[in-house]
């Protein structure tokens, strides 16, 4: 039982972690992209103004960045679990979505971004998850 527990968030832990090293790095691929003005100063109007003149192919390769981080985490989670449960991927899927909207619900993005996240994030939630569970045997 202890050894299923730690399997477990074990899966759920690593998952997690490589999610916050591809968002990290997805990030910093955006400053190179689109940097920041020699004169920011890190403040919420700075960082809105920036968000606002984003241009559409760095962003979409942010967009894309996204995809990739929620096919690996919900696969990670899903193929790490006990069983290749899927309930793990789909929690760290619905972490990861919760995360998105939360971002751009502060920021603001263009409508079809928005329309990009609402549809390609859970498609990939779910390919990373079904990526995960085992092929079933033919009898």
């Amino acid at each position: 039982m202890t050894r299923l527990i730690l399997q477990n968030t074990g899966a759920i832990l690593l998952s997690f972690l490589v999610a916050l090293f591809l968002l990290a790095s997805n990030e910093w691929v955006g400053t190179l992209l689109h940097p920041f003005p020699a004169d920011f100063a890190g403040t919420r109007e700075e960082v809105v103004q920036h968000v606002a003149i984003y241009p559409t192919w760095a962003l979409f390769a942010g967009g894309i960045g996204w995809v990739i981080t929620m096919i690996t985490a919900t696969w990670l989670a899903t193929r790490l679990s006990t069983n290749r449960h899927p309930a793990y991927g789909v929690g760290i899927g619905l972490l990861l979505f919760g995360g998105a909207v939360f971002n751009m619900t502060l920021l603001p993005y263009p409508i079809w971004f928005w329309f990009f996240c609402f549809v390609f994030l859970p498609l990939s939630a779910y390919f990373g998850v079904r990526l995960g569970i085992p092929a079933k045997e033919e009898p």
